[in-house]
């Protein structure tokens, strides 16, 4: 039989596939965002919550993952994701331009192509993620999340440079082409990518199978959510990701006012600090890419290790750059680039994590790999709403420390040290979220239960101790 297990190869396609998705969204976040309220004139607050609730959606991702886990196979969801993203961002380019001449039609349709594109991004980004969990050995987990994520932002960077060069000179039938040829391309290439990468359904003893023996009806998406959220590591590490990406997603809109409140900082110096910032991210993930393959991450708690070592060096970090007005002006460089390291640590941790526990890794230490898309979608709607509050509620309050001690460096400050305190707890999560656990049993006996299946668990028990 043919091994189910993906080389580079195959890896590098799903990236692609990742590079597509990102592709479409950075237009409907960056340029379509700045068209509504620089060409247009309307409040930032109406791109904003565009934004928010394309985000909001995201909590359907158990749904979502869940919905793969019946069929047993990835790829419908990947592309029917793919085409649902691709039509909302397009139809989101439509809307913007609609603005120019009838605001009521074009906000009202803009509503909808958002909606679109939430549902689009979650249902192939869980779908993704979760092959990835399915098919990647153990060991070359980090680095496949590496890969993926660097293509991602590779999507990213050549996209805005394409539409850049393409909307100059700017008007809106322009747009809509430029944004309907790059959705267009981006879909095209997915496609492509994901063509085939399953190949031939292997089929795999879970959950699912146990239960409906004779393709009876499966068990329902609620009764599969409980039963996931019964898990102490699901729950635990679901946890986990919210905390810690809410910090990771409250510094991005007061990192660059800081600097300027606090170091005096011009525009476009401050704008720099974003570069050195993912440029730190990037070493991170790389530095974690290479350790995880080398030196086995799914052995020994290296994983969690450097989840927890991420998330203490981001407080770090933070905690030294609340000083800002006393460091000078290359330190507070260095120290913004060092963040950007830890994050780049604790996130390729993380999501190396996320895919051993979806899929039974050795630190696992949960129930039947059935429910690895359901699992997947819970983690991803958790990381979701996470960024959808995260730029809310680090805004929010550094402008009530403002009103309340009267200096936007200190209110700022305010903010950097309640994200590491977050960074802190996440920490701390982190150890319980995927510590090994000889428990595997016990959590498989109360999935089962959650189910009415408890019959099988008692047939299958030797096979259970054998994995």
């Amino acid at each position: 039989m043919k091994s189910d297990r993906f080389g580079w190869l195959d890896i590098i396609r799903l990236g692609l596939v990742q590079a597509s998705l990102g592709a479409i969204v950075v237009l409907t976040t960056s340029t379509l965002n700045r068209v509504m309220v620089v060409e247009l004139a309307l409040p930032a607050v109406v791109p904003g919550l565009l934004v928010t609730f394309h985000h909001a959606l995201q909590v359907l991702r158990p749904r979502w993952g869940y919905g793969s886990d019946r069929v047993g196979r990835r790829t419908p969801w990947i592309i029917g994701g793919m085409v649902c993203l691709a039509a909302g961002g397009s139809l989101a380019a439509v809307a913007t331009a609609l603005m120019g001449t009838d605001r009521t039609s074009g906000l009202a349709l803009a509503g909808l192509a958002y909606g679109l594109i939430g549902i689009g991004a979650g249902a192939a980004g869980t779908s993704i993620l979760t092959m990835l969990s399915e098919r990647v050995e153990p060991r070359l987990k980090p680095a496949a999340a590496t890969v993926v994520w660097i293509l991602m932002i590779a999507g990213f960077v050549l996209t805005a440079g394409i539409a850049g060069r393409l909307l100059d000179p700017f008007s809106s039938e322009r747009l809509v082409n430029v944004v309907l040829g790059i959705d267009g391309t981006a879909l095209l290439i997915s496609v492509l990518a994901i063509w085939r990468i399953e190949g031939r359904i292997v089929k795999r003893a879970g959950i699912v199978d146990a239960v409906t023996p004779n393709g009876e009806a499966r068990p329902p998406f609620f009764s599969t959510l409980r039963a996931v959220w019964a898990e102490p590591q699901a729950r635990s590490f679901t946890l986990f990701i919210f905390i810690s990406m809410l910090a990771y997603s409250a510094q991005d809109l007061i990192l660059e006012p800081f600097a300027g409140a606090s170091l005096s900082m011009t525009p476009g110096q401050s704008t720099t600090l974003g570069g050195l910032q993912h440029g730190g991210v990037l070493v991170g993930m790389i530095f974690v890419a290479i350790v995880g393959t080398l030196f086995g991450a799914s052995r020994n708690g290296v994983l969690r290790g450097w989840m927890i070592a991420g998330c203490l060096g981001s407080a770090l970090a933070l905690l030294a750059i609340a000083g800002g007005s006393v460091w000078p002006l290359t330190a507070f460089k260095g120290l913004v680039f060092a963040l950007g390291t830890a994050n780049g640590v604790f996130a390729a941790a993380a999501i190396g994590s996320m895919m051993a526990l979806a899929s039974g890794g050795a630190d696992a230490g949960r129930g039947a790999a059935k429910h690895d898309g359901t699992r997947i979608g819970l983690w991803g709607a958790a990381q979701a709403l996470a960024f959808g509050l995260g730029g809310l509620v680090g805004t929010l309050t550094a402008d009530v420390a403002k009103a309340m001690l009267g200096s936007a460096t200190s209110a700022y400050a305010v903010v950097f040290a309640l994200e590491a305190v977050a960074f802190v707890a996440a920490a701390a999560m982190a150890s319980s979220a995927t510590s090994a656990s000889g428990e595997r049993q016990d959590f498989t006996r109360r999935e089962l239960s959650a189910l009415g299946a408890e019959q099988v668990l008692n047939e299958q028990s030797g096979g259970l101790h054998a994995t």
